[in-house]
């Protein structure tokens, strides 16, 4: 991007992060005979059923025409199931939503974003922005290769990474190498990265105004920059004007988190699965120390704590004692912690964690242990009780929105 004299670039190194076709990711998890498997995940969907949406179909599935928010019906046309049909190719794998499974996997793809970078706001279950601050240009594709490992390595899942000077151009670069891509585009290069991208691609940009901008003679982004502004805000009103700024690279937002967070978590795998007693606890007393003193470092009191345990292959269990107010005790903590993990102590273990959730940052009174101690509500109840392993017996059946 050419610049006036004197002015300097702009000290925003943004980071977005954009976990692939995730829901179909996560279903290989479970399933690792899925992999290069066209999958279709189904919001009001169940196993054998023709009812419901696709929430989102891998790359593979994409190939045959199924898309987001596509009636199953229709993409059971295009598509058939996996065992309908006598011969494998052209048929597909179809699984209801199961947001709580996903939910965990997205926890553990949130542990490595706040490890890697101060700031980070979560956009949505499979998305999010990282303000770089402290990292240089030269350093930011070693950063965006480092983060992509980190992810699949703690959460078995890929991510698209872009990198850029602003939170449009970064989200566009994200996009721009799918799936499993890391695009970095420097300062200097922000135009010319922009000029060749879709008008479909530029965010508030439907089938309607595209249509319209199609219609007017302008087909990318690089031509709604050589325009001048006020094409679009007759056309469009004051939603031309940001899109003629995003047309060119000039995003002012800067990375801030949206809102307090409901939980905080601190989890930690074994190089191999365990079943020593011993390694177990000490890795439970290390995790409820990091997660209180994050806790207390935000100024939050919690009311459940709860624990997650993962055996292999990739079985999730979660378990959670609520107890009748908050508090900002970590040897408590460690204590629930450990009874929680009794359960678990002689069996295969491939990851653990340690939860705080119920989070308050206005109640500073705390109740005394006696409190806790007369509180006969103290009873262990697991907070998700089942196993990931196992078919969901409650499945979500509307969703915010579809990848």
């Amino acid at each position: 991007m050419s610049r006036l004299p004197g002015v300097e670039p702009p000290e925003q190194v943004v980071c977005h992060v954009d976990i692939d076709c995730f829901y179909a990711a996560c279903e290989r998890l479970r399933e690792p005979q899925l992999e290069d498997e066209p999958i279709v995940v189904g919001m009001g969907y169940e196993s054998g059923e023709t009812h419901g949406a696709v929430a989102t179909a891998s790359y593979e599935a994409r190939e045959y025409g199924v898309e987001s928010a596509m009636p199953i019906s229709e993409a059971l046309d295009r598509l058939p199931r996996r065992g309908e049909a006598n011969d494998a190719e052209g048929t597909g794998f179809y699984r209801p939503v199961d947001m709580e499974f996903y939910e965990s996997v997205s926890d553990d793809v949130r542990e490595v974003l706040h490890s890697a970078a101060e700031t980070v706001r979560i956009v949505s279950i499979d998305e999010a922005y990282l303000d770089l601050d402290g990292i240089s240009w030269t350093d930011a594709g070693t950063f965006g290769r480092s983060l992509k490992r980190d992810i699949e390595t703690a959460a078995g899942v890929r991510a698209s990474v872009g990198i850029a000077p602003d939170m449009t151009t970064a989200k566009l670069a994200s996009e721009a190498d799918k799936p499993d891509g890391l695009v970095v585009v420097d300062p200097d290069e922000v135009r010319s990265f922009l000029a060749s991208i879709a008008v479909e691609s530029l965010h508030g940009v439907g089938p309607v105004t595209a249509e319209a901008l199609h219609d007017m003679g302008y087909d990318t982004a690089g031509e709604i920059a050589a325009a001048d502004a006020s094409v679009f805000v007759e056309a469009f009103g004051e939603r031309g004007r940001d899109l003629h700024a995003q047309a060119r690279g000039e995003d002012e937002r800067t990375v801030e988190p949206r809102g307090r967070p409901k939980s905080l978590s601190s989890e930690s795998a074994f190089v191999e699965s365990t079943t020593d007693r011993t390694r177990k606890h000490e890795k439970i007393e290390t995790l409820a120390m990091d997660v209180t003193e994050r806790a207390a470092a935000k100024d939050a009191l919690y009311k459940t704590i709860g624990i997650k345990v993962v055996q292999p292959p990739f079985d999730v269990h979660t378990r959670s004692r609520s107890l009748s107010g908050p508090i900002d005790d970590p040897e408590l903590t460690e204590t629930i912690a450990r009874e929680l993990l009794a359960e678990f102590e002689d069996e295969p273990v491939r990851k653990l964690g340690v939860r705080l959730s119920n989070l308050s940052f206005d109640e500073r009174e705390q109740a005394t242990i006696a409190e806790w101690e007369r509180d006969d509500a103290r009873v262990t109840e697991p907070f998700e009780q089942r196993q990931y392993g196992r078919k969901s017996e409650r499945r979500q059946t509307e969703l915010s929105r579809f990848e």
